[in-house]
């Protein structure tokens, strides 16, 4: 197993890759759940892990998740490694998906329509220069949170915590 330390060249993307959501502390502390950052991180490696795959690492493993950074060959080296570790579990191993290129939360310079109408329903209106200010890591969890069949439980959490509260939208 490879250990990854922070280098000079991975930079903002990289602090954003370790960050844990105020939002997510309930599940977090403990990473009994899959946190945003890592789930973006599946998605630029192409893994599919079940929660039963999540909670069949050891609490070490779960922390060097989490720390991975999500440049392209350290993703690459993450897929292989999620394939292989994921391999020795009775759940057996992780499904493969396409890698996330060009997704929604990707792009900075249009709020995607769902993400439009989930803060709507919340009375925030996100404008495209407030959606391009956030991080990518931000983009992706706001994006996650407004899917379809999603409760928004956290997504007001989520917009507070990004600071995007102050265009209210009309009702």
């Amino acid at each position: 197993m490879t250990t990854h330390g922070v280098s000079g060249s991975e930079g903002e993307g990289f602090r954003n890759a370790q960050t844990c959501f105020g939002f997510e502390a309930e599940f977090t502390a403990d990473l009994r759940c899959i946190p945003m950052a890592v789930r973006r991180k599946l998605d630029l490696a192409g893994v599919k892990l079940k929660l039963v795959h999540w909670n069949g690492l050891t609490a070490a493993e779960r922390q060097l998740l989490l720390a991975w950074p999500d440049g392209s060959a350290a993703v690459a080296e993450l897929h292989l490694w999620l394939l292989a570790r994921t391999a020795q579990q009775t759940a057996g191993v992780a499904r493969t998906l396409p890698i996330a290129c060009q997704e929604s939360w990707q792009q900075q310079q249009q709020t995607p329509p769902a993400v439009h109408r989930a803060c709507s329903d919340q009375g925030v209106l996100l404008s495209n220069p407030t959606w391009a200010g956030l991080s990518e890591l931000q983009r992706f969890a706001l994006v996650k949170l407004s899917q379809g069949g999603h409760e928004h439980r956290n997504l007001p959490l989520a917009l507070a915590e990004f600071g995007v509260t102050a265009g209210v939208a009309a009702s």
